[in-house]
């Protein structure tokens, strides 16, 4: 005979309400509890019959997360953390990208788009402050990233200026006073870039050092071959320079490449930075230090956020700021590269 919610319940020693808490993804359950309830489902080989759930709850079972790019290993990565813990409450992950394009992300937040799933991540790179009332939708949002803040609704943000500080305070605790900057982008108020540049200006500004506005170089998107690109043209300008902060580590690793090529030590020419601790860090040569900024924290805390307020969570929205790491490699310290 096929196995029952009861079943699990008698094997857990736990009400089969506590059962269907758990399989329903319900937030207010001790981790201990639930990690009983899935090891009983795990030892009985129990099958919910998802869309039996769904057709009485009125849901899906599936949360939205939008992003701008896949191609880029931060949403990649941020993604795989995503569907982990959303898996830990028996919810699916619909993946969507935006291309960073305004008409797009207006539409993830349509509410013909919110009728496929329960609730939805949003990562935002076109929209602004300007675009907050789009946020006031009948699907629950949780707003990831740094485009829109004190929103309507509850955001997970990375701790870009103590991150950056961090970074720069390390290469400055090296000796290194010529710091270059690559990643930044003209003109712009509000989002990652400016965050970060500002807490670059102002960390080198608090140490008693001048930055030097020719050392900062634009990068539009945030790629390797504009990395690459970007240290071609500082490199072209003959400017001295002893250290490069990357604003992200796709910049940092071509930027790396074309440091090598020219005949530079790394780190002894010039120490490297980047920032979101992506895994090719660890395997670059040399490998890549970085700011780690709580990927899994902020895929588990926005899963959790969500499942709160699908469960009709009504409290006032909150703002969770994950926490960050530097994690020295050999781009900055003087280390000997042995490969085998």
């Amino acid at each position: 005979m096929a196995v029952t919610m009861r079943d699990v319940a008698r094997h857990a020693g736990v009400s089969p309400k506590t059962v269907s808490n758990v399989l329903s993804g319900y937030p207010y359950i001790r981790e201990a509890t639930r990690s009983k309830v899935l090891e009983s489902v795990d030892a009985l080989g129990y099958q919910l019959n998802v869309l039996a759930r769904n057709l009485r709850s009125g849901r899906t079972g599936i949360i939205g997360l939008a992003v701008p790019e896949l191609s880029l290993p931060y949403f990649a990565e941020l993604a795989d953390a995503v569907i982990e813990a959303a898996e830990q409450r028996g919810l699916t992950v619909m993946i969507e990208q935006t291309g960073a394009r305004r008409e797009r992300e207006l539409t993830v937040l349509s509410s013909e788009r919110g009728k496929l799933v329960d609730g939805l991540l949003f990562s935002p790179l076109a929209l602004g402050p300007e675009d907050v009332d789009q946020l006031r939708t009948s699907t629950p949002v949780v707003l990831l990233g740094e485009r829109i803040f004190h929103g309507p609704v509850d955001h997970v943000v990375i701790d870009n200026v103590a991150g950056t500080q961090a970074a720069v305070e390390h290469l400055i605790a090296l000796g290194r006073r010529r710091i270059a900057v690559i990643g930044t982008h003209p003109g712009e108020v509000v989002g990652t870039a400016a965050i970060r540049y500002g807490a670059y200006l102002s960390t080198m500004a608090a140490a008693g050092i001048r930055p030097i506005k020719k050392l900062a170089v634009p990068a539009g998107l945030w790629h390797r071959s504009n990395g690459a690109e970007a240290m071609e043209q500082l490199l072209s300008t003959g400017s001295k320079f002893d250290a490069v902060l990357c604003l992200n580590d796709t910049l940092a690793l071509g930027a790396l490449r074309v440091l090598i090529r020219h005949g530079l030590s790394v780190p002894d020419d010039v120490a490297v930075v980047g920032f979101d601790d992506i895994d090719e860090a660890q395997y670059s040569t040399p490998t890549l230090t970085s700011i780690d900024p709580g990927r899994t924290e902020i895929a588990a805390a926005a899963v959790e956020l969500l499942v709160a307020r699908m469960s009709g969570d009504a409290s006032a929205h909150r703002e969770i700021v994950a926490p960050y790491a530097l994690n020295v490699r050999e781009s900055t310290a003087s280390v000997r590269v042995h490969i085998s």
